[in-house]
């Protein structure tokens, strides 16, 4: 694997500027995300592709032939090119660390942000390692384009060594997938593969094996507005009956600030209006799917209960659904996490299952069909001005890729299931 080839793409990538947008109606939401796809799909023709190309959504496909013939299924690889709109991820300076000595990293385009390693236990083990930090005004960006680099490095690895044997693997780089938009493009039939593996996870050696099954709410607060002067006994004013609203949130449990594992939570993310109109949206989330209903109940019984505080105040709360735990879906294909483990095992490592408190293109996918458990990447901190990521587990998520793809072109197939269609080399 080429370490300094994997860099210097990565630093590439980050100094593009693919800040999602949720507010934009456009697909991507941003032009960042259109012209880094445009690069990529550049570069993926240099390598060799020749197939690689940008669709009319952005979304960058591409194919690394097969090298065995026969009835081999098809995997693919998929990460994101959006950076997450919490942060800004405009001129973004990355800071290159070389044999990382130990201490903290004092950043240094804002020296009050600190990456301290009592906040950070994975940089324990990463003395001498290649880590890589923005200046501390910006994010980062590792998330998801530790994952783009990642896979493209895989591409380039592959296809200078033909003699590594493997079925036909998809390449697909998504838009949007910070704003939830990320596979609503996705045609599962171009993609023509029977397994999928994002390149969207945190460190080295993990596998994402469940997310948070999630729904969005936006509550809806009406009142009436009327100048202040002659307001009284007129005016019902939509600020106050929402601040209520949102003060009747459970604070000790049910929020983000309070649980962790697999706790739920409800999360008031964002709010606006004024005294005729307010509104407040927030993420419902929970590993368990059936307690989502509860989450919204109590949403619906807290509305009431403002309703008979404020008089003449009318609360509509809407609830959409987003995305479904992943492990619903991957238990009916052992085989895609089974396959990560033994890839892992054949490098001397061990790989460890784990779940996201958040969700993943993967999750998306996999309700869809497609069973796409969710890989390391070296990325850490993500959304933060406090983001950073190591080279070295980069490289060891591009290695895990290569023995991944020798894994299904060797034990396939040894079983069927027949939970997803076996798409093979033609």
């Amino acid at each position: 694997m080429n370490a300094e080839r994997l860099l210097a793409g990565f630093l590439q990538y980050v100094q593009m500027d693919t800040t999602a947008n949720e507010a934009a109606e456009s697909y991507p939401s941003s032009t960042g995300q259109r012209d880094l796809g445009a690069l990529l799909v550049r570069q993926l023709d240099e390598l060799g592709l020749a197939d690689a190309h940008q669709d009319e959504h952005g979304l960058v496909w591409a194919t690394i032939p097969a090298t065995v013939a026969g009835d081999v299924p098809v995997v693919a690889f998929n990460a994101h090119l959006d950076t997450s709109p919490e942060t800004s991820g405009a001129n973004v300076k990355p800071q290159v660390i070389r044999n990382y000595g130990g201490a903290d990293i004092v950043l240094p385009g804002d020296p009050q942000q600190v990456i301290r390693v009592a906040e950070n236990p994975a940089l324990q083990a990463l003395r001498g390692a290649t880590l890589i930090t923005a200046d501390g005004t910006t994010l980062l960006g590792s998330d998801d384009k530790a994952g783009v680099a990642v896979i493209m490095e895989t591409a380039a690895h592959l296809m200078e060594h033909p003699g590594i044997r493997h079925g036909p693997i998809r390449v697909l780089f998504t838009c949007d997938e910070e704003i939830g938009r990320g596979v609503k493009h996705v045609d599962l039939d171009k993609l023509g593969s029977s397994v999928c593996y994002t390149l969207d996870g945190s460190g080295a050696g993990e596998i994402d094996v469940e997310t948070f099954s999630a729904d969005l709410a936006i509550v809806t607060v009406r009142g009436v507005n009327i100048h202040p002067s002659i307001a009284k006994g007129r005016m019902v004013n939509a600020v106050r009956a929402m601040s209520e609203f949102v003060a009747r949130l459970p604070r000790d449990r049910l929020s983000p600030e309070t649980t962790d594992q697999r706790d739920g939570f409800i999360h008031p993310y964002h709010v606006a209006g004024g005294v005729g109109h307010a509104a407040v949206k927030l993420i419902l989330r929970d590993f368990d799917t059936a307690r989502l209903a509860e989450h919204a109940d109590l949403l619906r019984a807290s509305a009431r209960q403002v309703e008979g505080l404020f008089p003449g105040v009318k609360i509509d709360v809407e609830v959409t659904r987003q995305y479904r735990n992943m492990g619903e879906g991957l238990s009916r294909e052992p085989r895609a996490v089974e396959y990560a483990e033994l890839a892992h095992r054949r490098l001397g490592r061990t790989a460890k299952r784990t779940i996201v408190r958040g969700g993943t293109d993967g999750a998306l996918l996999t309700e869809k069909g497609l069973p796409t458990p969710n890989l390391s990447t070296g990325q850490h901190n993500p959304h933060s001005r406090l983001e950073w990521a190591c080279l070295d587990e980069m490289v060891q998520a591009a290695e895990v890729l290569v023995e991944l793809v020798q894994v299904w072109a060797e034990h396939f197939p040894i079983r069927n299931s027949g939970s997803v269609p076996v798409r093979s080399a033609r």
